[in-house]
């Protein structure tokens, strides 16, 4: 193979060409597909701008799941009086299993209940259709989504097992996070850049939030807007506990129970494979779109 120059432009050193393509799986994630073609005349900028482009974080896409603040497996509890700003779900457990909410069914279509504590709707199995479907749907759109941030790869070496999973006092910038324990932190923490950076931080153990914590998000420097909790997913192998008076933000991917105790907030959304339990909690979910 011979590097021939062209008029325009110097021939580089020889650099072996890749094929980019750009994939769009089911559950939205963007992969990176090789093909080695041989040692052509390449300029080595193309290459590092078309690596550097693909290798930034995809969001992990809800699905229908993403119509509900809360959604649940096994039940959803409240110790009044707890404020919800979304609809609230469960499925496959009845609707009896949405305890402390002093639900009203709705006499007209019997599709869905009202409670004074949810600005929203609720919705359960047991309804009449088309909610049954629906909510079918949205819980494997939910584990569709814990299955695609379970098996993404971090974004580098540096975001593996970050202070061993005590995060107390750090801050994170947009990529993909991964511990292989549980995680926790007893102070704030803090999330920083603009407001369509994607975080993600998986574990395979538990998360727990300490009394009064709070999670900051703040503008990166040169941005005019702050990181949006929509595009913060907590995919957790564990269960959740967020601690009384603390604050947290973003979307739990939860396989096991997320517990909120007394005053606690969330700017985000409740996914769980099993329960949710509320202790006059808030819980408000973001806009799915800007």
């Amino acid at each position: 193979c011979r590097c021939r120059p062209r008029p325009s432009r110097p021939c580089s050193t020889f650099t072996t060409a890749v094929n980019v393509i750009n994939v769009t799986d089911r559950a939205g994630e963007y992969r990176m597909q090789h093909n080695a073609l041989g040692k052509v005349c390449r300029t080595p900028m193309l290459l590092i701008a078309l690596v550097s482009s693909a290798a930034s974080t995809a969001p992990v896409l809800l699905g229908t799941a993403g119509n509900f603040a809360i959604l649940t497996k096994t039940g959803i509890s409240t110790v009044p009086s707890s404020s919800i700003h979304g609809n609230i779900g469960v499925s496959p457990i009845a609707a009896t299993a949405m305890t402390g909410f002093s639900l009203i069914k709705d006499t007209a279509t019997g599709q869905f209940s009202m409670s004074t504590q949810v600005t929203g709707q609720a919705f359960g199995p047991t309804y009449a259709q088309p909610t049954p479907m629906k909510l079918t749907t949205a819980v494997g759109d939910l584990m569709l989504a814990y299955t695609d941030a379970a098996g993404r790869n971090v974004s580098s070496s540096a975001n593996l097992n970050v202070k061993g999973g005590s995060i107390t006092g750090e801050t994170f910038t947009t990529g993909v996070y991964e511990w292989g324990s549980s995680v926790v932190f007893n102070t704030g923490i803090s999330i920083k850049g603009n407001s369509t950076d994607i975080f993600l931080f998986k574990m395979s153990g538990s998360l727990t939030v300490a009394e009064n914590t709070m999670v900051t998000l703040v503008a990166a420097d040169g941005s005019d807007a702050p990181p949006l909790a929509k595009n913060i997913v907590w995919q957790v192998g564990g269960s959740v506990s967020v601690g009384a008076s603390a604050h947290l933000e973003g979307v739990l991917l939860v396989a096991k129970e997320a517990a909120f105790g007394t005053a606690s907030s969330l700017n985000g959304r409740i996914l769980s494979q099993t329960a949710a339990t509320l202790d006059q909690a808030i819980i408000v979910a973001p806009q799915l779109s800007p």
